[in-house]
């Protein structure tokens, strides 16, 4: 089944403010996880295996790259053999490119907060109003993308409009 996220990412220059909101607002922490994200090679979307002790998952995406709020359409597939999965991927794809975080799983109702540290590229926050999880329009999902925008004092030059994997490129390439 596909899903869609109405989401952003931005540079977090203060992750303590997000927690202490988070935690004042009575935000569900799932916890901390180490995660490791490899993408594959694939001619369209992007493909991600997702390693980490809370979330185990192959994640296709197709999303554009903008800074505000954007629509990430996902299929997500929980994963038993990760090891065995990205052998067998990378056998047939290709390995693009590893990302390795540390990021802190937070839940407002159907919202999804992450708190994230990548080395290299230092704190981001990302906010994920999504319909995996409830039952809602488009617009409602970018109601609430723009709300937590606001609360959080996200200003456009905080904004980033792509991936980690793309940061890490450009500063591989």
């Amino acid at each position: 089944m596909s899903f869609i996220n109405i989401e952003i990412k931005a540079r977090c220059t203060d992750p303590s403010f997000i927690r202490n909101y988070l935690l004042s607002h009575h935000a569900e922490l799932r916890g901390t996880d180490h995660q490791t994200d490899t993408y594959f090679n694939v001619p369209n979307g992007r493909l991600k295996l997702r390693e980490g002790v809370i979330e185990n998952n192959l994640i296709f995406y197709e999303r554009n790259n903008q800074a505000g709020p954007k629509q990430s359409n996902f299929r997500l597939v929980k994963v038993e053999d990760a090891k065995g999965l990205k052998a067998a991927l990378t056998a047939a794809l290709g390995q693009k490119v590893v990302v390795e975080k540390k990021r802190e799983i937070w839940y407002i109702a159907n919202v999804k907060f992450h708190i994230d540290e990548v080395p290299g590229l230092g704190s981001f926050m990302e906010i994920e109003a999504g319909n995996l999880l409830a039952d809602l329009s488009k617009e409602q999902l970018q109601e609430q993308c723009d709300f937590y925008m606001s609360e959080f004092g996200v200003s456009a030059a905080d904004l980033v409009e792509v991936s980690y994997s793309d940061l890490l490129l450009k500063e591989i390439i």
